[in-house]
């Protein structure tokens, strides 16, 4: 124990250098083990949809004041990101895709990029068709209810919305083989250097 509370000597560095052949083969086996486990339980495909948000500064404040626009930027994004997962979006999709909402709400559905420009609307599903239909639902959605929300007079009517994504969309897996080969080749890696420098060599006496 004290050995291994103890703190490394010049002489562990020493030994850790000479042993690079045994960490170097522990980092190319975590990365097989990583790629084997891709493979036999591969993460689920991912589609992205996209909606384009213009807030229109130029018309919402003339007056051109900074502090004033971003706090128009900022009260207004989240407005729409709160409709986003709005209850009434939520719940229809769940309906047409037969996904509980606690499913949607906890990593199936995510949204990205929360501001000006270009929203992503992500949607994970094990079939790539599910999942490019279910991000293309909900980015749909999410433009009819902020439309909505606008002709109501609870979001400002300079907002445009344009889908700009929506059909067609690209798939891949959710986290990339590439991923997979890291984790568990830095994984090992830390394993091997681990074995080196704490467990302490057998002392051969004559």
């Amino acid at each position: 124990m004290n050995f291994i509370l103890s703190t490394p000597s010049l002489e562990d560095f020493i030994r850790l250098l000479r042993a690079w052949r045994f960490w170097v083969l522990g980092a190319l086996l975590g990365a097989l083990l990583g790629a084997a486990a891709y493979f036999i339980a591969p993460p689920p495909h991912r589609a992205r949809a996209t909606v384009n948000v213009d807030f229109n500064l130029e018309q919402a404040w003339p007056q051109d004041t900074d502090r004033q626009q971003f706090y128009y930027l900022e009260r207004e994004s989240r407005k729409l990101e709160e409709l986003a997962w709005h209850d009434e979006i939520m719940s229809q999709l769940s309906s047409d895709f037969s996904v509980p909402v606690e499913v949607l709400r906890d990593g199936k559905l995510q949204l990205s990029q929360p501001a000006e420009a270009g929203w992503h609307f992500y949607a994970d599903d094990n079939d790539p068709q599910v999942a490019a239909s279910l991000a293309s639902a909900w980015a749909e959605a999410f433009v009819q209810r902020v439309k909505a929300e606008i002709d109501s007079g609870n979001i400002n009517e300079f907002i445009k919305l344009e889908v700009t994504q929506s059909g067609k969309l690209p798939t891949a897996r959710s986290v990339p083989l590439s991923g997979y080969l890291l984790a568990g080749s830095t994984g090992f890696l830390m394993l091997s250097v681990f074995v080196v420098l704490f467990v302490k060599p057998k002392t051969n006496y004559k």
